[in-house]
């Protein structure tokens, strides 16, 4: 939906179905129920999720043309999609696999390639669109330097295939498209340090050769045009897992001339353990959180300040007595609505002084709600989705609102 603030949307991958008639049947359930509970008089915006398999079969006209249809008859529209997840995303074990497969494979950029196709068939005139995807790589997977080296220059290179063809289709009189690239913790790019480093070091001296080769043009046009086709898509789970302040973060891209293609609105789990006393709730509270399905990555803070990183939350939970840890921060993201769960608390005020410099100084135009782990929350958080859903769009509206 439009704001003065940009485009706001949540993401479908909240929805199972990992083929597009699946997909599908949940968009049609689920999309004019929200639409009609937060804004029915106005034209909803989507932020669709397709599966490899699904982007396959919506590539095939008659289907993308249904869903024109459908879109024009509910009067909705897609601006923006989430790249990040290639294969199942919902009922099965998913942890590390999502990353699945990496930047480095010929399989994510024609995946990459196919999502930015069916945007541009979508997207309505006038509007840029933006598909989010993964930190190049999960960081665990590539322990030696020289193989974390060769998987970093073979993403950067698929990478650049897509922005060719992006170049393309902007040429050619179509949209304006972006790759937003979504840094996570234990993501080959997991922090806006590493993202920037990544931008300097590798993607743009890599792309001005190769953009230069294939389009004869400058180095100041091949960085103007690699500026404009990969972009940060800032998760505030994510950064704020990592403990990075977000006015830092955004003025950091500010001074490099580096753009936010999307924000995924989302809160993390945290909780801050007793100086005295038993730490026993605290890890309890925590324990009610591990799930099979997703990777709950936890970034610990010391007394000194220093971080120690967990891959996921049991190899955290095994290490819960340790007396130098002052505090956890989880990657679950968890309702944007609620702050307080018992004696957790979500990291929701990194969201609020997002928006609110959003508000100030508006720094993108896509704005995306990304709670997808309604199906594996504590059962006293379940509630029905659609309901969830338009009350996490509601809370955003009135942040966006009180921020002014």
């Amino acid at each position: 939906m439009h704001t003065s603030y940009g485009q706001l949307t949540y993401c479908t991958n909240i929805h199972a179905g990992e083929s597009w008639k699946e997909h599908f049947a949940q968009l049609q359930q689920h999309i004019p129920a929200v639409k009609a509970q937060v804004g029915a008089g106005a034209a909803f915006g989507i932020g669709l999720r397709l599966s490899n398999l699904a982007s396959l079969e919506l590539s095939k006209e008659t289907a993308l043309e249904e869903f024109r249809q459908w879109l024009k008859a509910n009067d909705c529209y897609v601006f923006t999609m989430n790249g990040f997840p290639y294969g199942g995303f919902h009922g099965e074990r998913v942890k590390d696999q999502v990353h699945v497969p990496d930047w480095a494979t010929a399989e994510r950029t024609a995946y990459t390639i196919r999502l930015f196709r069916i945007l541009a068939a979508l997207l309505p005139e006038g509007m840029e669109g933006g598909v989010s995807t993964s930190p190049l790589s999960y960081k665990h997977w590539h322990r030696c330097e020289e193989e974390h080296k060769s998987v970093m220059e073979s993403a950067t290179l698929n990478m650049l295939l897509v922005v060719e063809q992006l170049i393309h289709i902007h040429r050619n009189g179509g949209p304006l498209l972006h790759l937003d690239v979504e840094p996570e913790p234990d993501g080959m790019l997991e922090n806006s340090k590493e993202y920037i480093d990544w931008y300097f070091q590798h993607l743009l001296p890599a792309g001005v050769i190769m953009l230069g080769d294939k389009f004869g043009i400058s180095e100041e046009e091949a960085i103007l045009a690699i500026k404009q086709h990969v972009q940060l898509c800032y998760d505030v789970c994510h950064f704020a897992v990592s403990y990075e302040d977000p006015l830092v973060v955004l003025e950091r891209l500010h001074y490099f001339g580096l753009k936010v293609g999307k924000v995924q609105i989302s809160a993390a789990l945290k909780g801050v353990f007793p100086k005295e006393g038993s730490r026993e709730a605290v890890i309890a509270a925590f324990r009610e959180f591990n799930e099979s399905t997703y990777l709950h990555q936890v970034i610990a803070r010391t007394s000194e300040d220093k971080k120690i990183h967990y891959p996921d939350l049991p190899p955290a939970l095994e290490d819960a007595h340790n007396p130098d840890v002052e505090e956890w921060r989880a990657h679950f993201h968890v309702p944007v609505f609620v702050q307080d769960f018992g004696v957790l608390r979500s990291t929701r005020d990194d969201i609020v002084r997002v928006l609110a410099l959003q508000t100030s100084k508006p720094f993108t135009r896509h704005l995306e709600i990304e709670t997808y782990t309604w199906e594996v929350l504590p059962q006293g958080l379940k509630q029905e989705i659609s309901a969830s859903i338009a009350r996490e769009i509601k809370w955003v509206l009135q942040q966006l609102e009180l921020s002014v």
